[in-house]
């Protein structure tokens, strides 16, 4: 990336994603007092295979062989598609007044998230070369699939107002 102003976009990203990590383990701390399950989620790329699954996609798609737009957009994917089953779950959550404090700070992360994604498309948006549109459709769906297998893992049983089916549609 060669614009100054993305250069310094993505450095306050950087930063931001940072904060995110710091967030995450805070709250992995505090609501997770298993040490074994603990250990297991601190781990997630090795141990839970939906995320595995999500991390292979992301090396694959935003990998140095890769043209930079095929890379953005995978990377507008990544910011923009792969938290928003987790991001759903949790502001169920909050609709129902529990763990303040995580929702709180998902809605931070949240808003972050769609910044990230936001800028990506608005970099890509002004590229000359772009993509091919099945490209962008292929990177796009492979995502959606991906992150709707997440939710599925992760939510196996259906609550009042949420399941694997409303996240997927969400």
């Amino acid at each position: 990336v060669q614009l100054p102003e993305a250069r310094a976009f993505y450095g306050f990203q950087i930063a931001i994603e940072n904060i995110h990590s710091e967030m995450y383990s805070l709250l992995l701390e505090t609501y997770i007092k298993d040490p074994m399950e603990k250990a297991r989620l601190f781990q997630a790329i090795d141990t839970i295979p939906a995320v595995q699954k999500k991390a292979e996609w992301a090396l694959k798609w935003i990998g140095a062989k890769n043209r930079f737009a095929e890379r953005l957009v995978a990377f507008a994917c990544v910011e923009g598609i792969f938290f928003s089953g987790s991001f759903c779950a949790i502001y169920w959550l909050k609709k129902r007044g529990l763990m303040p404090g995580l929702t709180f700070s998902n809605e931070l992360i949240s808003r972050d998230e769609g910044l990230h994604c936001d800028f990506a498309c608005l970099l890509y948006s002004n590229m000359e070369n772009k993509l091919e549109e099945s490209t962008i459709h292929d990177i796009v769906r492979e995502a959606v699939a991906l992150e709707i297998e997440f939710c599925t893992e992760a939510l196996p049983a259906s609550l009042v107002g949420m399941n694997d089916k409303l996240m997927g549609q969400y």
